[in-house]
């Protein structure tokens, strides 16, 4: 699940199926990064927007895991504490692409009905 950080239940925003393992795949391009990481990139790139809760997050990351879409190992933080860094795999690159092609397909449509 993925809220607006600014006002609580009333305000969230319910993901289509999948947009949130295209947003932690698109994440993952950018490196390595452990769970938190992961929700804190996803936050501060969309403007503090969208906070991904760690309800839907971890869940994700193991779905993503089981598909080989994502790796995962246990290392220490920057903060000394020990945490699973997840990479993007060849699988999950070709994934992100599927997913990229029907997002901006599904944009474009949406689009077309807005502006009718």
């Amino acid at each position: 699940m993925i809220k607006r950080s600014t006002d609580g239940y009333r305000n969230r925003i319910e993901l289509l199926q999948g947009t949130l393992d295209m947003l932690v795949l698109q994440t993952l391009q950018w490196g390595e990064q452990h769970g938190y990481a992961i929700s804190q990139a996803l936050r501060t790139r969309s403007g503090d927007v969208l906070q991904v809760e760690t309800g839907s997050l971890y869940p994700a990351l193991h779905r993503m895991e089981r598909h080989k879409w994502i790796a995962a190992e246990w290392r220490m933080t920057e903060q000394n504490q020990r945490a699973r860094f997840y990479r993007i795999t060849s699988e999950g690159r070709r994934q992100l692409a599927r997913d990229r092609s029907s997002w901006d397909a599904m944009v474009a449509a949406i689009g077309s009905i807005l502006e009718a």
